[in-house]
């Protein structure tokens, strides 16, 4: 799945970000994109999109939705 995320600026967003989702149960990988705005995200099992957003937001960026 690919997800949105906004005020990503620099390699070090992109790292702050793929440790706050990997840190989620069922998440085996997140790879962020700060110059697309995405982060593509895998999984080993079904993860509740909220938990996507509130990890995001946690660390401090903008959670803006799936990419369909």
């Amino acid at each position: 799945m690919k997800i949105s995320v906004k005020v990503m600026m620099c390699g070090h967003c992109e790292k702050h970000v793929k440790e706050a989702l990997e840190a989620i149960e069922g998440i085996t990988s997140a790879t962020a994109s700060y110059e697309k705005a995405e982060v593509a995200i895998e999984t080993s099992k079904e993860v509740d999109e909220s938990a996507i957003k509130a990890a995001v937001e946690k660390a401090g960026y903008e959670y803006k939705g799936i990419i369909a």
